[in-house]
């Protein structure tokens, strides 16, 4: 197994490799991640990362079950803009290959207002990657003039509820489903 020192020094040569504006972030445990804006050139890293999300954390992230990505999925996620939609995503050197490990993203649901969501790979829970990538998305959704960014999820989220917490969202039950939580924050 590989130290974080060993870890981090095979990583920052794919890192810098990378084309384009990025930031190298440490998480909880000292490797260091690469954190950029989601591109075209990610779809097949964004279904990888699907594929490889445990049953529980895919219905977590899409509220409903999702065994097989399909395009019309992938095409919606893809679909960014920087500014009504914005995605960063978390990779992670492993043997060579950088694989994402996490995604952020926030969508416009009306002027001011945009609904966000995070996702982290189940073996890269825990390490504060998820409040790195919130970190991102909060700071493009000031510079491009939002004021408020909720996420609706399920009742039973309780890392959601918690890094919602930690980045003092507001919680409230949603009224039109018991299920499900809404976490709102004011920018």
């Amino acid at each position: 197994m590989l130290t974080v020192k060993d870890h981090n020094d095979r990583a920052a040569a794919a890192y810098a490799a990378v084309d384009g504006h990025y930031w190298i972030e440490a998480l909880k445990d000292g490797r260091h991640v690469l954190i950029r804006p989601l591109a075209q050139k990610d779809r097949e890293r964004e279904y990888a990362f699907i594929k490889r999300l445990s049953p529980e954390s895919r219905h977590m992230r899409f509220l409903a079950q999702v065994n097989e990505p399909g395009a019309a999925l992938l095409d919606q996620l893809m679909d960014t803009d920087n500014q009504q939609r914005v995605a960063f995503i978390a990779l992670a050197h492993d043997n060579g290959e950088l694989v994402e490990i996490g995604v952020s993203r926030y969508a416009a649901t009306g002027e001011h207002e945009c609904e966000c969501a995070v996702t982290v790979a189940d073996d890269w829970t825990h390490l504060g990657l998820g409040l790195l990538l919130m970190a991102h998305l909060i700071k493009a959704a000031r510079r491009n003039g939002y004021r408020q960014m909720y996420s609706v999820d399920a009742a039973s989220n309780t890392p959601m509820r918690d890094l919602a917490k930690v980045l003092h969202f507001e919680t409230y039950n949603d009224p039109q489903d018991s299920r499900q939580v809404i976490h709102r924050l004011y920018l």
